[in-house]
């Protein structure tokens, strides 16, 4: 995943995998892994019937965030024309991942597009991270970039 340059599709063992997905959520951070395995997966979000942007404890003017968490993405994937809802969920305590994954099940998610390991590879290979679990336990197929 590190050195292809590519976009990567992890299907979990019993998954049906398509490139013509009903639901998608996208796992958004404003990070710029987010933004390239949104770019990089935009016709299929465009193609969607549903397309919901999961922000995980987003922050009000964190860097990337604006005033509104997910409403720059939610604009930029209605342009483009992904019928698009913002999902700004509360994790209470538990690991991003496990509220992501259980996001997806929730809403009957198809699809879970989100970037993969930021320039803190190291620091998500020692102490965990959200796409290291994911990838470790995913709930249906991911599209991954970074």
């Amino acid at each position: 995943m590190f050195d292809t340059g590519r976009p990567v599709l992890v299907v979990p063992v019993g998954a049906e995998a398509t490139l013509s997905p009903r639901r998608v959520l996208v796992g958004w951070d404003s990070r710029v892994e987010a933004s390239r395995s949104v770019r990089e997966a935009l016709d299929l979000l465009a193609g969607a019937e549903e397309v919901r942007v999961a922000l995980v404890d987003p922050e009000a003017t964190c860097t990337g965030n604006g005033a509104e968490p997910g409403a720059d993405i939610a604009a930029y994937l209605t342009r483009h024309g992904a019928r698009v809802s913002v999902d700004r969920l509360a994790s209470r305590g538990k690991p991003v991942a496990t509220v992501l994954a259980q996001q997806a099940i929730d809403t009957s998610a198809d699809l879970i597009v989100m970037g993969a390991y930021g320039s803190r590879r190291l620091r998500e290979r020692l102490a965990g991270g959200v796409t290291r679990w994911i990838v470790g336990k995913p709930p249906l197929p991911l599209f991954l970039a970074r």
